[in-house]
């Protein structure tokens, strides 16, 4: 009974190293909204152009067409994390995008969700050089 008692806290702490590392890889932060290519480009273009962009020169810089531009625009306006603003210059009318104050915290915080992606990734990569690599078959294990 007594060697049953001295494991308990072993089994205690190995269940709560356990809950501590449950979803650990699960990355919450990332928006499957902001994930899409496009959307990361416009996102990513205009968080470094605070004033905003002229749909042209946002069109340039993400390597988009009109229409995809103007769809993935309308997504992420509706999601409330751009502004569209129409005007006119020199007679012609003008559309100029930007992100607004929400959209730029998401945005800022999708990136630092990245970063602890990029940052565990790291990690692995190092402790792999450091490791000697076990074969599955010493554990059982079989190829499928």
């Amino acid at each position: 009974m007594r060697a049953a008692n001295k494991d308990k806290p072993k089994e205690s702490a190995g269940r709560e190293a356990a809950a501590k590392e449950a979803g650990r890889f699960a990355y919450g932060g990332l928006e499957r909204l902001i994930h899409e290519r496009a959307r990361l480009s416009i996102l990513s273009s205009l968080a470094s152009h605070a004033q905003g962009l002229l749909f042209n020169d946002l069109k340039a810089l993400c390597s988009l067409t009109d229409g995809n531009l103007s769809r993935q625009l309308q997504v992420l306006q509706e999601a409330g994390f751009v502004e569209v603003w129409k005007g006119f210059k020199n007679k012609r009318p003008q559309t100029l995008c930007r992100l607004t104050a929400d959209g730029r915290r998401r945005f800022i915080e999708y990136i630092n969700a990245l970063e602890n992606v990029v940052s565990d990734a790291m990690a692995a990569e190092e402790e792999k050089s450091s490791v000697v690599p076990r074969s599955p078959e010493a554990d059982g294990f079989m190829p499928a």
